[in-house]
């Protein structure tokens, strides 16, 4: 069944999410400061709009897909928003990697102006956006969701409905720990076999099917033998992520001794003026510690 859908942040993921809603028949309207991208999809079918109001009167549900909860916040409540427009009823989306406070205050916020809001980030980068097999975490109302459950199989295949306001973007930042933390221990892992001068590749393919093995570790060691650092997902995003994984942690009383140290590697990244790389650009943390650069060919 189609689906009048609007899109708020036609970045490096938003992009991609929107030409798969297409691809299923939806009709989309569109929205991005970056007008480039709005012309991009308005020749491949989507309908351009100036603002997110005009955004909102012509959807029935509306996504954000935006880099910080400030720039949702904006987005959605903010001057020519989508509460302007919003029909009653109208369901919004947050897709954007935000803090669990900001999702429930979000949700909050449109209740009060008769909208329901789902935070539901996603996890899979780039590479799923394009292919539409996303990972989605959902918190929020359970018969909104099941309501939209239908748009959000358009851009992903694993979609759960974790609970209430906040728990998918509590959910999000769960998964952040275990990806970064995962790069990290893969760049420890090829800075120490790079030094010893193993074939670097041939210890991948020995490795890979054991339990060692990983998502993360046949997404990110052929980007880093190849040395592209292209962003799928950016340095700078994932320390925001990691800073909200802390600062929840503080507000709950968790210590995170590992995702402390890696925010910290993060910020030596960003100063190295390494931010908008991928993030498995976190082995150029080790290569400077150690004095070697991991490639197919060991330097």
């Amino acid at each position: 069944m189609a689906n009048k859908v609007g899109f708020i942040g036609l970045g490096i993921m938003g992009l991609p999410m929107v030409r798969n809603l297409l691809k299923n028949g939806n009709t989309v309207t569109v929205f991005d400061i970056n007008k480039a991208a709005v012309d991009t999809l308005a020749a491949e079918g989507a309908q351009p709009a100036s603002s997110g109001k005009e955004v909102a009167a012509a959807s029935d549900v509306v996504i954000t897909m935006l880099p910080k909860g400030e720039h949702v916040r904006q987005a959605v409540f903010g001057e020519n928003g989508v509460m302007e427009g919003a029909r009653e009823g109208a369901i919004i989306i947050d897709m954007s990697s935000v803090s669990p406070v900001e999702s429930k205050e979000m949700a909050d916020m449109a209740a009060k102006g008769g909208a329901r809001f789902l935070d539901a980030p996603v996890s899979g980068g780039e590479p799923k956006a394009i292919d539409g097999t996303l990972s989605i975490m959902v918190g929020g109302d359970e018969e909104a969701f099941e309501s939209v459950k239908n748009v959000l199989l358009a851009m992903g295949t694993d979609i759960v409905r974790v609970g209430d306001s906040g728990c998918g973007t509590t959910a999000k930042l769960a998964n952040q720990i275990i990806v970064n933390l995962n790069i990290a221990a893969v760049s420890e892992a090829l800075i120490l076999a790079a030094k010893a001068g193993i074939d670097l590749e041939k210890m991948y393919q020995a490795i890979r099917g054991g339990l060692a093995g990983s998502t993360v570790m046949d997404a990110k060691i052929p980007m880093i033998l190849e040395r592209n650092f292209k962003a799928g997902g950016r340095v700078d995003i994932n320390m925001k992520d990691l800073t909200n994984v802390m600062n929840t942690a503080h507000e709950l009383a968790v210590p995170l001794p590992l995702s402390s140290q890696l925010l910290e590697i993060f910020h030596s990244l960003k100063a190295d003026g390494k931010e908008a790389l991928d993030h498995s650009s976190i082995v150029q943390h080790y290569e400077k510690l150690a004095n070697i650069e991991v490639s197919k060919e060991v330097k």
